[in-house]
């Protein structure tokens, strides 16, 4: 299953959220951090659902740009 998150730079380094599992979140010094603490924290997190009998959310977010005229 791949679920979308969303990075942002903080005063510090990165933070992540993914919007399909609330209260899912990370942080990393680099993007490559924050995408591997995001990747464990999102593991851990749906094994806790599977253990304690929850069901998974699926994965409904979506991203997309727009053009802004400078």
């Amino acid at each position: 299953m791949k679920y979308l998150i969303v990075i942002e730079p903080t005063s510090t380094g990165y933070s992540a959220y993914l919007p399909d599992i609330p209260g899912c979140v990370a942080v990393g010094t680099t993007q490559a951090a924050v995408q591997r603490n995001m990747r464990d924290a999102v593991r851990f997190h749906v094994d806790g659902l599977r253990a304690d009998n929850l069901p998974v959310p699926a994965s409904t977010t979506s991203s997309a740009y727009v053009d802004v005229p400078a």
